[in-house]
């Protein structure tokens, strides 16, 4: 054997081996996302049906009443706001639309709970609105009827101004796509602008927008802030109150499997919907159709339509929120805020970076070796989405703490040491959780950009000397360092917004500005309660900034 043909097998190995690890790394990363549910799963089945019976028997069916009329709510009014603003901006031309295009995705920046805090500050019994309202009229406190800010309805119309965005974004790319020819033909043939949008544009715009909606719906039986704050019963408020309040862990283990299951229901009909959208247009290639101008009346109403869901879901609240924290006694400048900020920043950072590592890894393997294992990693990596931070926790603690209690039950046997809880509170293992929770957004980012590097690239890259670590550090990184931002930044503000994983599973002693804010205004100190939120809401801007910027860059002529 020559010393040519050695050094090749050499360096034929240790490609192998490179792959081989890469492998194991997206492998493990998808058993990491996976451990939550089937822990869960276990803990439920392990609880025994006396758990079972009294949760039928007392709270499961409120439960699930609330959470099904909320998520309704939620559906139903992001569809409206959504579908409603992307054809406006889409399709009409009425003053301020440029501006719009833009300004309308600007409450996905806001948490759902920061609005609740908001608007209870200036609706609830006590607020300028019910104040003034007295003060004008004389009216006393039992003289009048006023909505109920702290309700279903409150915490849905709060849950539908942040969570709008998703159903806008994927409706207008939609929209945009489609030819005007269809839409032509339809009036052409008799029917009114408004009935050739039911009939020919929002059809053509289904899967997109079903896609949007079940996000928002998936988002909706995953909050923990606003129906916790407003006293709202569902899912996500019972897995708490059983872990902490109760200390029923197979309760909240049952409860997590019951929320779990229809969290992946949901992602499954997610899937099936966008697996099935396959809609050819014929005219796909034709002139797009031209605008329709609105003027006069028209024109502002159009104005009102698209600026109400924008004022009412960003602007105001950053007034409010301002006027909230002048009067607050809360020093961000003082040690123990930028400690909160300091523990924010180190987690949100930390777990964006391991995030964006592990979709890498999934998203490489995926690319690099196509079959059925890394199709399975790259699916069981996203489902993590689909399952609420509350199931995520409790899927984690239940397996690490009965690990960290065997482990010291041994180590005391054996070596008379106590090890506590080594995994069990850590930093690591809420990392773990973030991760979990993120990962489909991260691989979404990656795979996004991972589509416009060409396989020739790969194959020249082969052809020069490269192995398959090397065409990933040399070629797709550089190519991806974009997607990879958008990813790392999406990331790091949803791991600042997340409220019952951190509350759950945080160290002792280590609160971030989410867990002030909740705290705060769970005392009713509302004023504070203003200040971290303000902070999480300016953090959340610049990725907002970013997609505003790309919807920018799609629009049409």
């Amino acid at each position: 054997m020559t010393q040519t043909t050695a050094l090749t097998l050499q360096k034929h190995a240790a490609q192998t081996d490179r792959t081989r690890s890469l492998a194991v790394a997206a492998v493990f990363v998808a058993v990491t996302c996976a451990l939550p549910m089937i822990a869960v799963l276990i803990a439920a089945l392990s609880g025994g049906t006396d758990t079972v019976r009294h949760l039928i028997s007392t709270v499961l069916g409120g439960y699930t009443w609330t959470t099904f009329k909320l998520v309704v709510l939620v559906a139903a009014g992001t569809f409206a706001v959504g579908v409603g603003a992307a054809w406006l901006v889409t399709m009409t031309r009425f003053p301020g639309v440029r501006l719009f295009e833009i300004l309308l995705v600007l409450p996905l920046a806001f948490p759902a709970y920061v609005l609740a805090y908001a608007y209870t500050y200036i609706l609830d019994h006590p607020g300028i609105v019910q104040s003034m309202l007295r003060d004008v009229t004389g009216w006393g406190p039992r003289d009048y009827w006023f909505p109920d800010v702290r309700s279903l309805g409150g915490a849905a119309i709060m849950l539908i101004l942040v969570l709008y965005p998703y159903v806008y974004l994927l409706a207008r790319a939609a929209f945009l796509q489609q030819s005007g020819t269809t839409f032509l033909a339809a009036r052409a043939l008799g029917s009114s602008a408004f009935a050739a949008f039911f009939k020919v544009s929002l059809p053509l715009a289904r899967p997109a927008i079903a896609g949007g909606v079940l996000l928002a719906v998936m988002e909706t039986i995953a909050d923990f802030g606003t129906v916790a704050y407003f006293g709202v019963q569902t899912f996500a408020t019972g897995i708490y109150t059983s872990w902490f309040s109760l200390y029923d862990r197979a309760g909240a283990a049952q409860l997590a499997l019951c929320l779990l299951s229809v969290a992946l229901l949901l992602a499954m009909l997610e899937r099936v919907q966008r697996g099935k959208a396959k809609y050819h247009d014929p005219a796909k290639r034709a002139p797009s159709m031209p605008p329709i101008r609105l003027q006069g009346f028209a024109g502002i109403a159009a104005l009102l339509l698209c600026g109400i869901p924008v004022i009412f879901g960003a602007v105001l609240p950053v007034i409010i929120l301002f006027t909230m924290g002048l009067g607050a006694e809360q020093d961000l400048l003082s040690p123990r805020y930028l400690g909160f900020m300091r523990n924010s920043v180190t987690l949100a950072g930390v777990a964006a970076v391991v995030t964006v590592i592990g979709a890498v890894c999934v998203g490489f393997f995926r690319r690099l070796r196509p079959g059925r294992l890394s199709r399975g990693a790259a699916y069981v990596a996203r489902l993590g989405y689909a399952v609420p931070g509350g199931v995520i926790a409790v899927g984690l603690m239940v397996p690490f703490a009965a690990f960290d209690n065997a482990l010291d039950a041994w180590m005391r046997a054996t070596f008379n040491i106590s090890t506590g809880l080594l995994i069990t509170g850590s930093i690591w293992l809420l990392v773990a959780a973030y991760m979990v929770r993120f990962m489909a957004a991260a691989l979404g980012a990656y795979e996004g950009g991972q589509a416009m590097v060409h396989a020739n690239m790969d194959a020249a890259a082969r052809s020069l000397g490269e192995g398959p670590m090397g065409t990933l550090r040399r070629v797709h990184l550089p190519i991806l360092a974009p997607s990879l931002l958008t990813a790392l930044l999406i990331v790091f503000v949803d791991v600042m917004k997340e409220l019952p994983a951190t509350l759950i599973m945080r160290p002792f002693n280590y609160d971030t500005l989410a867990v002030q804010a909740y705290r705060l205004a769970s005392d009713e100190r509302l004023g504070g309660a203003a200040v971290p939120s303000l902070v999480i809401v300016a953090m959340g801007l610049l990725p907002v900034i970013l997609i505003c910027r790309q919807v920018g860059r799609g629009r049409r002529v």
